[in-house]
């Protein structure tokens, strides 16, 4: 019975640190968004209500936020050599 070809492992890459780094400043920005876009409803409603400043600013927050770790994680996974080695199943090194 023919034996399936070994999957390629690449290298461990410290993505670990640079992801959490990133995910704490993306944290920082996303919260100042937030803010911004509760700002301008509050200031463009003549009768703002709580309710929704609090979905405007989370709904601004987790999009702000989860846009730029996808954005993030794309560019990390393509600097450390995964794509590649995926992309390239056989060829020998």
């Amino acid at each position: 019975m023919p034996t399936p070809d070994p999957v390629p492992t690449p290298e461990p890459s410290p993505i670990g640190p640079r992801l959490k780094r990133i995910a704490l400043r993306l944290a920082a920005f996303s919260v100042v968004m937030a803010a911004l876009g509760m700002a301008l409803v509050a200031y463009g409603d003549p009768e703002p209500r709580l309710h929704l400043l609090i979905a405007t600013g989370i709904g601004v927050g987790l999009t702000v936020f989860l846009a730029g770790l996808l954005m993030s994680l794309m560019f990390l996974s393509s600097s450390s050599g995964h794509d590649d080695a995926a992309s390239h199943p056989n060829d020998k090194d």
